[in-house]
């Protein structure tokens, strides 16, 4: 039950905060001009979503991480049990902190209003990514000390925030595309093949840090590649890796096969088919992104390969 529920939680704090700062990163670098303003207030809702169920999975997380510290499910409304955790761990110090900021993010996304403005766009972008990079201060990353702890850590942190800005942006591209449809959102008209290209360069950039970040993490946590077969964390990280080919093969044929069509195709009008296609490699991406995200949720629970 623990297990489960710890899985759970962590599934959860998870998807809403890539969720989160792939929105809130998206309208940075997506248009060349300004957002169009029935985008601006979608993006709204769906930011003051995300921050309440990374909230919410923000507290079961250490709820169950309690649990699992002192052995039973009713410790968690021990005052003494959650005060050794918070005062004497150091996820405990991390986690007081994550989940202020969390608290903070859903403050602010109810109390400013959903406009189209770079402060408020910043600010909710940093604090995005301070919760999500933060996730690298309470996990496999603090096995090591001096500079292959610091290594871990920064290597940690930069492959949340790729993910989250290429699986979170997923989401707002996808909007777009489907009301693509339509010959006009609001008072302006979005360039759709603009938005993919922006979208797709700011893909390359999160690909190569994923890589990059993902072999710098597997040298710490696999160790070699016989350690892949030989353990539970081995099989699961396999499956974590096949999503991951996965989502970069529909993301390839994006960008060389489909974006290409695109173009030509809007030349003569004919753009319907192509976009519809384009929906429905976004929508498998996204299916993927949250297998990833599952299969990290459960490793992240399990000894590292390197240690069984």
């Amino acid at each position: 039950m623990i297990d489960f529920g710890l899985v759970l939680s962590r599934f959860l704090h998870y998807a809403a905060s890539t969720t989160l700062a792939g929105a809130a990163f998206f309208p940075l670098y997506a248009y060349a001009a300004t957002e169009p303003e029935r985008l601006v207030r979608w993006r709204g809702r769906v930011l003051l979503c995300s921050a309440i169920l990374a909230l919410v999975g923000c507290v079961g997380w250490f709820a169950f991480s309690v649990a699992q510290m002192s052995g039973g499910l009713a410790d968690v409304i021990d005052p003494e049990v959650v005060g050794a955790v918070v005062h004497h761990t150091g996820f405990g110090v991390v986690w007081m902190t994550r989940m202020a900021v969390a608290a903070g993010l859903v403050a602010i996304t109810v109390m400013l209003p959903s406009r189209s403005s770079m402060g408020r766009n910043l600010l909710i972008a940093v604090l995005a990514a301070g919760l999500l990079a933060s996730l690298a201060g309470a996990g496999h990353a603090q096995m090591k000390d001096g500079w292959e702890g610091a290594l871990h850590v920064t290597a940690d942190a930069a492959h949340l925030l790729a993910a989250g800005a290429w699986l979170g942006g997923l989401l707002p591209l996808g909007v777009i595309l489907l009301g693509s449809r339509a010959t006009r959102m609001d008072a302006v008209t979005i360039d759709v093949e603009s938005v993919l290209t922006r979208f797709s360069g700011m893909g390359y950039a999160a690909v190569a840090t994923l890589i990059g970040t993902g072999l710098i993490n597997s040298w710490f946590l696999v160790g070699s590649v016989s350690n892949l077969f030989e353990s539970t964390y081995g099989w699961i990280l396999m499956v974590k890796l096949a999503c991951f080919a996965g989502m970069l093969g529909l993301a390839t044929a994006n960008r060389f096969w489909l974006m290409p069509a695109l173009e030509a195709a809007g030349r003569v009008g004919t753009t319907d088919a192509w976009k519809k296609q384009l929906r429905i490699h976004v929508l498998g991406e996204q299916g993927l992104g949250l297998l990833v995200l599952l299969c990290v949720s459960i490793i992240g629970t399990i000894r590292p390969a390197i240690g069984q």
